[in-house]
């Protein structure tokens, strides 16, 4: 069994790693990749019985790997893109599982994957258009994007504007987010939910562990490993681009 995993937080590729080792148990051959670039390169050397992908990877999304290279593989999505999606997937072979997702979750698109690869040959292969239909779902103008957190405050709950949020950083099981005066807030979402939940115009995962806002970049300058550091407004430390992201937050700024 040749797996491809297309994920580009760590704890989630581990997570399906040992969720898979469990369910097939022997005969498991997995490869991973945290990119398009890295997965293109991947596809064009192996054929895969099976793709399990994030929409979202490090250096664009998963559709657009799939408009280069032909897909004929079974794809299981394991993403934080909200269930509208799910129409799409049901009679072209393609599972979907939300995350936060369960062992049982996974295993049942697994049971699905089964069943699939049991079909005549002509039925088991994936239909192109179906991953067109799916980026034109999740363009800016027909996607809902995240418009405003709802944080606990005492007793009591405030609304804040991603409009108006400078960084977010991943704290443990929830995130803390920073806004353009300096205040400091918790979310309980995890930083990988709201990667795709925010607005990829706006906001970009700039490391494993923090996302900043466009709209709130007062200046940049390059740093060491051909990174870049990042002064926002109303956060009082600077940020820096990991070494993997730093290309394509480059083009990001550009557009």
């Amino acid at each position: 069994m040749h797996i491809l995993i297309l994920e580009d937080e760590i704890p989630a590729y581990e997570k399906l790693e040992l969720y898979l080792s469990d369910y097939f148990e022997s005969h498991l051959t997995l490869n991973w990749s945290r990119s398009v670039h890295e997965a293109s390169v991947l596809l064009s050397k192996h054929r895969y019985d099976l793709i399990l992908s994030d929409i979202q990877l490090l250096d664009g999304n998963a559709f657009d790997l799939f408009d280069q290279i032909p897909i004929s593989s079974p794809v299981i999505f394991c993403t934080a893109y909200d269930t509208f999606l799910l129409d799409a997937f049901k009679t072209n072979g393609i599972a979907y599982i939300l995350k936060p997702y369960s062992k049982e979750e996974l295993s049942e698109a697994l049971r699905k994957y089964e069943t699939l690869i049991a079909l005549p040959k002509n039925t088991a292969s994936v239909d192109q258009n179906v991953f067109k239909e799916l980026r034109e779902l999740m363009t800016p103008e027909k996607k809902q994007f995240l418009k405003r957190f709802v944080i606990k405050k005492g007793n009591g709950i405030k609304l804040i504007d991603t409009n108006t949020i400078s960084l977010i950083e991943a704290y443990g099981d929830f995130c803390k987010i920073t806004d353009t005066h300096g205040n400091i807030h918790r979310a309980t979402q995890k930083i990988g939910t709201l990667t795709d939940q925010l607005d990829p115009k706006v906001f970009f995962r700039i490391n494993r562990s923090q996302m900043v806002n466009i709209n709130h970049i007062k200046a940049m300058d390059s740093h060491s490993k051909n990174r870049l550091l990042i002064i926002l407004d109303g956060v009082e430390q600077s940020v820096i681009t990991s070494s993997s992201t730093t290309s394509a937050f480059r083009k990001w700024v550009q557009f």
